[in-house]
């Protein structure tokens, strides 16, 4: 009987619950998201807020007290994605999909406790409520960085030549969307040959940064070293001082190298002007891998390399036995960050390169400057993935640098 007693107790204690805290705050994010609908569908703001804000507490309420976690969840994304499909047709179906995640997320995250996820037990209703508030900011800042670069995935499949969502866009239309972007910026020799420019001088640079960057690394990492922090300062400037400086700086120092080589050597100019970009970049990556190959350097155990050196081995030899495949992780770190600097960069480019030299982001940029053109977006968007890609990479290497030296777990 006492069971029994008790039993009802906690069923009334958890009704409680759901209609004093899992419903009400349930229903505040679907009456925020109603507004955003409400205006998409013409509605209006107030009939929005309060169609988001009764269906989001309803659905709170059937799901915390009648359905398991996985069924309640589907029920959510049937329940909004049908009358976003009646409402809106195939874009109001996917804007009621994603707010059927929300909402059925929300519900079963508030009324299963795991918004105490991350906090002590013994943690208080205001603690727990800035925990959450902080992870909620982090969210919304995350979203500030992201959300332009995501606005230019879809507007690359335009398939009419504006820079704007059109209508047949918005509609989620078959006819709004098209390649032809893309195919113009494979096939037209005004892309593929900025593109041609951009695949020769990135990688020398790079190859010219890791190589002096690398051994500058070792060299500052050795505590025999005279004036170590100022090297260091000076070798890293090139990121710290203002890029518009550094292009005048390197626009009068090129040009006279140019010339020298070309009266001296008989260059072209047009190899002239290669090798000019090649060494500016170069300069401006070399910051990059210092930093990530000194880090590398902090953990590396120089006993190693005394050991080698005791075993007969030359430095040349320890270098590329002993001491090269440990901090290879941050080698190939800096150079990634050096390759995408190189590649994205037109500021050093236009002063110091001639229009044979023409990069792609300099093409981007005369392109918005002379002719507005939606390829540049479909360039952008190959960009975005090409960086995430690099990105993906340097990360996996730092987990992997971190392996190596014991620092986390494997």
């Amino acid at each position: 009987m006492a069971d029994v007693m008790m039993t009802a107790a906690d069923r009334a204690a958890a009704n409680d619950n759901i209609l004093s805290f899992t419903v009400p705050l349930t229903g505040l994010l679907g009456a925020v998201l109603g507004v955003l609908g409400g205006q998409a569908a013409g509605l209006g703001v107030l009939a929005g807020f309060i169609a988001g804000g009764v269906l989001a507490g309803a659905l709170a309420f059937i799901l915390a007290t009648y359905l398991q976690k996985r069924l309640g969840r589907w029920t959510a994304l049937g329940v909004c994605g049908a009358l976003g499909l009646l409402m809106g047709g195939l874009a109001g179906l996917l804007a009621g999909l994603i707010v059927g995640a929300l909402v059925g997320w929300c519900a079963y995250w508030l009324h299963s406790g795991a918004y105490r996820a991350g906090v002590p037990p013994y943690a208080t209703t205001g603690q727990v409520l800035w925990h959450n508030t902080f992870r909620f900011i982090c969210g919304l800042i995350f979203f500030f960085l992201i959300a332009p670069i995501m606005t230019i995935i879809p507007l690359s499949f335009n398939a009419q030549d504006f820079l704007t969502f059109t209508p047949k866009m918005l509609a989620l239309d078959p006819e709004g969307y098209s390649l032809k972007h893309y195919r113009d910026f494979l096939t037209n020799d005004e892309w593929l040959q900025p593109l041609k420019n951009s695949l020769i001088i990135a990688p020398i640079a790079t190859l010219i940064s890791v190589s002096l960057g690398t051994l500058a690394a070792i060299g500052l990492s050795q505590s025999h070293v005279p004036f170590r922090r100022a090297i260091m300062a000076i070798l890293i400037s090139p990121m710290i001082v203002p890029l518009i400086i550094s292009a005048t700086g390197m626009f009068f120092f090129y040009s006279q190298m140019g010339l020298w080589m070309e009266n001296t050597f008989g260059m072209s100019k047009s190899l002239s002007g290669y090798i000019k970009v090649i060494l500016a970049h170069a300069a401006l990556g070399i910051p990059f891998v210092i930093i990530t190959v000194t880090a590398t350097l902090v953990g590396f155990d120089k006993s190693l390399t005394r050991a080698a050196a005791n075993m007969g081995a030359n430095p040349t030899t320890t270098f590329f036995r002993v001491q090269m495949p440990l901090i290879l992780p941050g080698v190939i770190s800096g150079g990634l960050f050096a390759f995408i600097t190189s590649f994205d960069e037109v500021v050093v480019v236009l002063f110091v390169g001639a229009a044979a030299q023409q990069t792609l982001p300099w093409q981007m940029f005369t392109g918005l400057r002379e002719q507005i053109s939606p390829t540049i977006l479909a360039v952008a968007t190959i960009l975005v993935a090409f960086s995430i890609l690099l990105l993906t990479t340097v990360e996996l290497l730092r987990r992997r640098s971190e392996r190596l030296r014991g620092m986390s777990p494997g």
